[in-house]
């Protein structure tokens, strides 16, 4: 069956080669893990819309959250010409069946802000400086609660990301670093002990999870007038469901409260002062950068990267392009946000 399978596709690909040389143009598969959160749909309209403008064919498909999905749409991919595949994985070292799939067929793979495990069939990686985003949120805290000068002691709690998405531990990581010698110190305190990453994390980045942990931590440890100053929430879907536990179970001064990717919901709560921040990964930039990736690819050129040292796979440590990026809160989103395009005034009312 398999090798069946293999002359199938060989032919396809082989027929795929033809009719887009034929065209003048080349076809492009794009993976995407949900359509759940609004920065993947915004993620794969950017790409989409930028790949089809230079001239491209775009295969995009989003996954539903589901590995077995995602792992047959690329290879539906490959098995219909795809020629360069930018994925975001759903779990990064889950699609070992369909990268072997890429290798054999010299299909060169970029990683989409999500790392690729255990593979060396990984040819580029492209993403936003996630350990410094990390930092951007940890040092936000610090610089809030004036940690180097304030007397203290101030209590924090932490939610972090999925465990099988590579860049929620660069996230925690980069935060930690920042925050740990003030918790070291007792300065800053857990008050629920919760400080490790698997003790911390959220499968799936899910709002629902998030919010369930938070309204247990809040009525165990916080219910009796415990003042709680700052929540550190590594994106925006994890902030809204802490958000939305301190709204209906804390009457504390409210907290501090991180988050990341500037979603319209989370920029209203900025607005109206229930999350304190989000790290703004621009989209557009990352979108574009990839564009330029696969566009060297094709013509032969060396392909542009700014780190050959960080993100090491397990198997192989993968060439990567990282994007900057930069906080929004209430006194800036103006700027940043709606000024630079990326909203209108009418999707933030």
């Amino acid at each position: 069956m398999k090798k069946i399978l293999a002359i199938v596709l060989s032919m396809l690909m082989v027929c795929a080669c033809f009719t887009v040389h034929a065209e003048e143009a080349h076809k492009v598969g794009i993976s995407m893990p949900t359509r759940d959160l609004q920065r993947w749909n915004q993620d794969g309209e950017y790409m989409q819309r930028m790949f089809e403008e230079a001239g491209y064919v775009v295969d995009l498909q989003y996954a539903g959250n589901d590995v077995q999905t995602q792992l047959s749409q690329i290879e539906n991919m490959i098995a219909n010409g795809a020629e360069v595949l930018v994925i975001a994985a759903i779990e990064g070292s889950s699609l070992g069946e369909a990268l072997d799939m890429a290798a054999e067929y010299g299909i060169p793979v970029i990683a989409y802000d999500r790392l690729l495990m255990e593979s060396d069939a990984v040819s580029f990686y492209a993403t936003f400086d996630n350990y410094k985003v990390g930092t951007v949120q940890g040092t936000y805290i610090k610089d809030t609660l004036d940690l180097d000068n304030a007397e203290g002691p101030f209590n924090l709690e932490i939610t972090a990301g999925d465990p099988g998405d590579n860049n929620a531990l660069f996230f925690y990581q980069g935060a930690i670093d920042v925050l740990a010698p003030y918790i070291e110190s007792g300065k800053l305190v857990v008050v629920s002990g919760q400080t490790e990453f698997e003790q911390v994390a959220t499968p799936l980045w899910s709002t629902a999870t998030a919010q369930s942990r938070a309204e247990n931590i809040l009525s165990t440890y916080y219910n009796d007038g415990t003042v709680l100053d700052a929540w550190l929430c590594s994106n925006d879907s994890t902030a809204l469901g802490v958000t939305n536990a301190l709204v209906a179970n804390y009457t504390g001064a409210y907290p501090i409260v991180t988050g990341q990717d500037c979603d319209v919901a989370n920029t209203k709560n900025m607005i109206a002062g229930l999350q304190s921040m989000s790290v703004f990964k621009d989209t557009r930039t990352l979108a574009a950068q990839v564009v330029h990736m696969v566009t060297q690819i094709f013509n032969g050129e060396e392909v542009d990267v700014n780190d050959r040292e960080t993100y090491n796979n397990g198997v192989i440590v993968v060439p990567s392009f990282l994007c900057e990026p930069v906080f929004a809160d209430a006194n800036n989103y103006e700027e940043i946000l709606i000024e630079s395009g990326y909203y209108t005034p009418d999707q933030l009312q």
